[in-house]
């Protein structure tokens, strides 16, 4: 409740003389995996803006408001900060609506493809933007640290199990495999969360043009982090004969706007799924955390999913089927002790 009052006090400060007349009406407007709470301001003149709350304890606004300007010096249609009042935590934005890709996708699957294209210009553009010593480094220690949520809290926690010597070197040779993988590829600007859920629908001029949010954890990194974030999603899965007709398309058009991109898809796509299956062992532990740690026991729900992403890609490789041998081992004992994934 503290809290609570604490952001209503700001708005009638700092938003109130800036727009008098009727008291602005606040309305829940998102969720975060984060301490992060979005909330709706419907103003005087019926307008709408973005109230972010971010406990400063907790959250640091400053590198959104770094990577708002970013995304507004690439052209990219994301929120403007009105407001940045960095010491209690609170930013006033701009509203992108209320309509986001993952409801669009689930409301009309028909219009996917119509949807995707103009994503994928998007993320480009984004690319395009690229340039080294702006934005932190995507570099081994974070790329391990995410890994390492994985034993910690999927099969630590989640599971009850504790690797034995000979699985955990198994497991650390497949984490060197892809942290080799990522650090070879050409590195860009990386959203790190680029996927349906974090992209809204909005029009200019009478054309669809993609939103983008949530980009406070951007970082500088292997190309194809975003792209694979965005086809091998949290909450949406796709038949891969249609995310091999995007990721082609995205292929070619980073080609074409001279990014560097494998130039061969074969390449490309090797480089793609071994990035997916390093951030698929990332999510697992974090939806295993964020139930555990934050009592958000709906990310549960979605383990199924990142799972099979897991089990299809090292599945595929040779030098990644040590990985699958120690699912099936875990799927295994899961089953035989009764829990579920």
């Amino acid at each position: 409740m503290h809290r609570d009052q604490e952001m209503h006090d700001w708005v009638a400060a700092r938003v109130v003389p800036l727009y008098p007349g009727k008291p602005p009406v606040l309305t829940p407007a998102s969720a975060d995996a984060s301490f992060r709470r979005y909330f709706r301001l419907t103003l005087p003149d019926d307008s709408t803006r973005i109230l972010m709350d971010a406990p400063p304890d907790r959250e640091d606004c400053r590198p959104f408001v770094r990577v708002a300007s970013l995304m507004a010096e690439a052209g990219i249609t994301a929120p403007q900060v009105e407001i940045a009042d960095l010491e209690r935590g609170f930013l006033l934005l701009s509203d992108l609506g209320r309509v986001g890709y993952l409801a669009a996708f689930n409301a009309t699957p028909e219009l996917a493809d119509t949807l995707m294209r103009p994503v994928l210009e998007v993320l480009v553009q984004w690319q395009k933007a690229s340039r080294p010593g702006v934005l932190p480094p995507y570099d081994e220690a974070l790329l391990r640290r995410e890994m390492n949520l994985f034993p910690e809290w999927f099969v630590g926690r989640h599971l009850g199990r504790t690797l034995s010597a000979r699985e955990a070197a198994t497991l650390e040779t497949v984490f060197a495999r892809l942290v080799d993988s990522a650090l070879a590829q050409p590195q860009v600007f990386v959203h790190r969360d680029f996927m349906p859920r974090n992209l809204m629908v909005t029009e200019s001029a009478s054309t669809l043009t993609p939103g983008v949010l949530d980009f406070q954890d951007a970082v500088h990194g292997p190309i194809t982090y975003d792209v694979v974030s965005l086809f091998r999603d949290a909450f949406i899965s796709w038949e891969e004969e249609q995310e091999l007709d995007w990721v082609i398309r995205y292929w070619e058009k980073a080609r074409d706007a001279g990014l560097p991109v494998h130039a061969d898809f074969g390449d490309f796509w090797r480089a793609y799924e071994w990035m997916g299956l390093q951030r698929h062992l990332k999510v697992l532990g974090i939806f295993c955390r964020l139930n555990y740690r934050d009592g958000k026991a709906h990310y549960l729900a979605d383990l199924p999913r990142f799972l099979a992403y897991a089990r299809k890609t090292a599945g595929r490789y040779s030098e990644l089927k040590p990985l699958l041998h120690l699912l099936d081992a875990l799927e295994d004992r899961k089953a035989r002790s009764g829990l579920t994934f």
